[in-house]
């Protein structure tokens, strides 16, 4: 008779090991908002001054732009290497030291003398923001799976869409009142308040469920994670909405400030009031059963949104129907941010580090593409045209998402 084998232990979940949930959910999930925030905040804040600092440093929109584009590339180079190092040594070094990064890019920004000083300087902020960025999504994934993990991003995607909301109308307030320097100095304060916070709240990923062995070979996950095709759909999905979202980012202060004549106040209030519509749609989401069925019905959204604001930007130029249809753009893309996030990192929990460095990733991939590229020549067109590549890219991605059978048990 053969000798039976012993059934092997499975490997503990960080869910199971971390223990009892947070008494004070709502702490856990204040905290999650905020580090994730200084993502958008790192963006979102310093776009009404970039008018401005085509001024200051007299140079054209697109190279003021690539302010954007290197923080862009910093949040996804960031997100690369702190992503296995997170699952390594855990969440609360690694978000104490990218803290600590990005001040130190924030505040020597302010002494720059040349355009391309500055835009080193924010390459090093996008590399320390990454840290929140990337901890955003696999904090909550440590602690929380399927339709309970879609509850929680649905949470945290509907307050943090008070980041973009907030960010431009304090940068623009800002702005006004002590130059695009003074935006930095807020930043500054802001990721030394999370720094401070940061060792009071607790550590979601337990000793025994961290990744084992060398630094390096921590990056066997990304190519797992690379041949999962339901979580790279996703990703590619999500993604190339963020894509869209920056290119709107990136073009909306000269559409408004320079081609309508907003100030940079007013700037800040029409970009944050537009905003909310993206976190409305995040909790309407939750609705959707199965949860992907929201992505679908914010993907049609998206494509009247888009082609109306297409033929508004090339034919008629009015500033009342830019702002119809980019609410109706962003109220679609909320739908797309909540299914996207939560079904990408659902389906690539066991690896929350590695599966959150590729989201984010993905997202800047595509949005320093595109940054610039709205700058170049007629820039009311060249956004026109931008949309509308990337709502066709967006739509394959729905087909495909489409195919693949739901993943959080709610068929």
């Amino acid at each position: 008779m053969p000798k039976q084998q012993p059934t092997p232990s499975p490997t503990p979940s960080p869910t199971a090991a971390y223990g009892k949930p947070y008494r004070a959910l709502w702490v856990f999930v204040t905290f999650v908002v905020l580090i994730s925030a200084l993502g958008s905040f790192v963006n979102d804040m310093f776009t009404p001054a970039l008018p401005a600092m085509c001024r200051f440093f007299h140079v054209t929109v697109s190279t003021a732009q690539m302010g954007l584009t290197t923080g862009m590339i910093g949040l996804a180079v960031g997100q690369l290497f702190l992503g296995p190092l997170s699952d390594r040594i855990g969440r609360k070094p690694v978000l104490i030291g990218s803290l600590i990064v990005f001040i130190l890019g924030a505040v020597i920004s302010i002494f720059s003398p040349t355009i391309t000083f500055f835009i080193w300087c924010r390459l090093i902020q996008g590399i320390g923001a990454s840290g929140g960025y990337l901890l955003g999504r696999s904090m909550p994934a440590d602690r929380f799976q399927g339709r309970q993990l879609a509850k929680i991003m649905a949470i945290i995607g509907a307050v943090n869409g008070m980041a973009p909301a907030a960010a431009p109308v304090l940068g623009g307030v800002t702005a006004d009142a002590y130059g695009w320097k003074g935006i930095f100095v807020v930043l500054s304060a802001f990721a030394a308040i999370v720094l401070i916070l940061t060792p009071f709240m607790r550590e979601t990923l337990p000793k025994d469920c961290r990744s084992k062995g060398s630094y390096w070979h921590s990056f066997a996950a990304y190519t797992t994670l690379l041949k999962n095709w339901p979580f790279m759909v996703h990703v590619a999905y999500k993604g190339i909405s963020l894509g869209l979202l920056f290119a709107y980012i990136s073009a909306a202060p000269f559409i408004l400030e320079t081609h309508y004549g907003l100030t940079q106040t007013q700037y800040g209030l029409i970009i944050g009031f537009n905003s909310l519509f993206i976190m409305v749609a995040s909790m309407l989401a939750m609705k959707f059963k199965p949860l992907k069925r929201g992505a679908w019905v914010g993907t049609i959204i998206l494509v009247v949104g888009v082609v109306g604001q297409a033929i508004a930007l090339w034919h008629v130029k009015s500033f009342l129907l830019f702002e119809v249809f980019m609410c109706i753009i962003l109220f679609g893309l909320g739908f797309i941010f909540t299914v996207t996030n939560t079904l990408s990192m659902n389906e690539g929990r066991n690896q929350a580090g590695e599966a959150s460095s590729i989201l984010g990733i993905a997202g800047y991939v595509f949005g320093a593409i595109v940054s610039p590229l709205v700058g170049l020549g007629n820039i009311l067109h060249s956004t026109a045209i931008a949309f509308l590549l990337l709502t066709a890219l967006i739509v394959t991605c729905a087909f495909l998402s489409r195919r693949i059978s739901p993943d959080l048990g709610d068929n």
